[in-house]
């Protein structure tokens, strides 16, 4: 055989081994997107290319040296992060049956109350084009700690199908790095209710329903809530949300919150003059509360383009002595742009149906400043809403140290802690992370399922501010060695339609259900000490062998011609 031709099978061989077998270890059909981001917990959602029983979620900070096992066997995962530590970054990565991501980091949200946020927030982006992704590229450029995303999310009808190649696929980057928080809209709709969207997002759950429709959390010092105006508008049933519902979510939550900012979104505009308009049932049936309860800010979408209010209060801008609310319509996210067909009206302080872009917000202290980023990074438009805070809570005084014996074991696991604080005659209180709870300066705890547990020691005596200080305790399942994330039955093991498709789209696996959420975004793991199913080969486990015996037949045809 000819020397030159030997070479050049050889290196195609090679290429075609070394291709498959680098190229699909990083190619998974839906990268890993962050969900339900809070002080002390993370949720990695995302999907391989085959059934896998052993997919995990690799993290830590500055290393990735913890390991989150996924409870599902199939191809959707959604692995759920606890233990983690407030506003601190950690690197993650993903993998299973042999397909691994890139690491990525995400920052954990601060603990509330803490007076700096800074958030990005945009609507009517999902169609997958130039305009979409320039818009992502832009956000991710300026670094948010979380994104608010105003509905649209997937066009034209929110399928399935949609939802990847509109959503996932040309916002990846963001995403991974971004926890996004969504609100539906109209758009979403047209397939069976959203259905879709609620298949592919894992969103907090502390309406009285618990459903993911409309809901709130804290960030910081901001609270938002997320309201399903379809619901108000006619577009879902009875079955799936109501008016009256939402109202009373909406007003004990208001009533209830003690951040000192307040953050309302949804998709369709109480206060527009682009094509749609102002939609009046959104105005005036949730207008009076955002008033009654002091509601700082209210971003909505679906006119496509951006416009914002002066402080409006009822059907009217607020009087000199009245404190009013600005209604913001950021609709510029990838969609077409529309041209306003009318003059601007006289509560309208700016608009603009020429540019794409993002609105950028950050709330230090008691000033809250926005501005509406374009993709080129020029401002459009900026603001400032002002407002007193009250002092800071009193800097508590002296120290407790918590000390833990035995702080890893297999469930159920039996540890010991002491606190030791210079507050003479203070109360220690504990929070063991599972729900637990003791009193003492000594006290035991058995942690009765497997997962990492951020401890909690809190000190407190009359006269003087709280103390508190935490350890971790990491629990393995019977058996094992790595942590999982806690246990219950696996419900990601299903097989059947996904509801929310329709007949063209792919037929995916039903989501693994993960907990739901209290209104400040923390989440307790399923199990993942079980899992059947295993890990049906992939092009690249078929092809490498085949090659391999390519390279092998090649050398000994070389051989026999010599």
């Amino acid at each position: 055989m000819d020397r030159t031709k030997s070479l050049s099978l050889a290196a195609l061989a090679a290429l075609f081994v070394g291709g498959f077998a680098s190229g699909d270890a990083l190619a998974l059909p839906r990268d890993p997107y962050l969900q339900k981001v809070g002080p002390d917990t993370a949720t990695v959602a995302f999907r391989l290319s085959s059934n896998c029983s052993n997919a995990q979620v690799r993290y830590g900070v500055g290393n990735t040296g913890q390991t989150a096992k996924s409870s599902a066997t199939a191809k959707i995962h959604a692995v759920v992060l606890t233990g983690l530590s407030p506003a601190t970054s950690y690197t993650y990565s993903v993998d299973g049956c042999g397909e691994t991501t890139q690491a990525k980091t995400f920052t954990t949200a601060p603990v509330p109350g803490t007076r700096r946020v800074h958030f990005a927030a945009v609507g009517d982006f999902g169609t997958g084009g130039s305009d979409q992704r320039k818009v992502a590229a832009s956000m991710l450029t300026n670094k948010p700690e979380l994104f608010v995303a105003l509905g649209d999310n997937a066009y034209a009808s929110g399928t399935e199908t949609e939802f990847q190649t509109n959503l996932f696929t040309p916002m990846a980057a963001l995403l991974a790095q971004v926890p996004m928080f969504a609100t539906p809209g109209n758009h979403e709709y047209v397939t069976n209710q959203a259905q879709p969207y609620l298949d592919n997002l894992y969103l907090p759950t502390n309406n009285a329903e618990g459903s993911e429709r409309y809901y709130s959390f804290d960030w910081g010092h901001v609270h938002f809530v997320s309201i399903d105006s379809n619901c108000a508008v006619g577009l879902a049933s009875a079955s799936k949300c109501t008016l009256a519902a939402q109202k009373a979510f909406v007003e004990k939550d208001l009533a209830a919150t003690t951040q000192p900012w307040k953050v309302v979104f949804f998709h369709h505009p109480s206060w527009s003059s682009g094509e749609h308009g102002s939609q009046l049932t959104m105005r005036r049936q949730f207008g009076p509360l955002f008033e009654k309860y002091g509601v700082d800010l209210v971003l909505t979408g679906h006119d496509h383009d951006y416009e914002r209010s002066k402080p409006m209060r009822g059907d009217t801008e607020a009087g000199k002595n009245e404190t009013g609310i600005p209604y913001l319509v950021v609709g510029g996210g990838g969609a077409t742009l529309r041209e306003f067909a009318t003059s601007r009206p006289s509560w309208s302080v700016i608009r603009d149906d020429a540019a794409h872009g993002f609105l950028d917000v950050e709330v230090v202290e008691g000033n809250l400043t926005a501005k509406l980023v374009k993709t080129d990074g020029g401002t459009l438009d900026s603001f400032t809403l002002s407002k007193t805070l009250p002092a800071k809570p009193e800097q508590p005084q002296g120290t407790l140290n918590v000390a833990v014996n035995s702080a890893s074991g297999a469930a159920p696991h039996t540890a010991s802690f002491t606190a030791t604080t210079s507050q003479s005659g203070a109360t220690v209180t504990w929070d063991f992370g599972d729900g637990g709870t003791a009193e003492g300066t000594q006290v035991q705890h058995v942690f009765a399922q497997a997962g990492t547990y951020t401890v909690t020691a809190t000190a407190t005596v009359q006269g003087a501010a709280p103390l508190t200080a935490t350890t971790v305790v990491t629990v393995t399942a019977n058996g094992t060695t790595d942590p999982g994330t806690g246990s219950g039955e696996d419900p990601g093991t299903g097989s059947g339609e996904d509801p929310g498709t329709s007949p063209s789209d792919p037929d995916p696996d039903p989501r693994p259900e993960i907990p739901g959420t209290p209104t400040t975004p923390g989440v307790t793991p399923g199990d993942d000490s079980n899992g059947g199913g295993g890990c049906a080969a992939g092009p690249s486990a078929a092809l490498i062998p085949a090659a391999a015996a390519l390279v092998a037949g090649l050398v000994r045809r070389r051989r026999r011609t010599r």
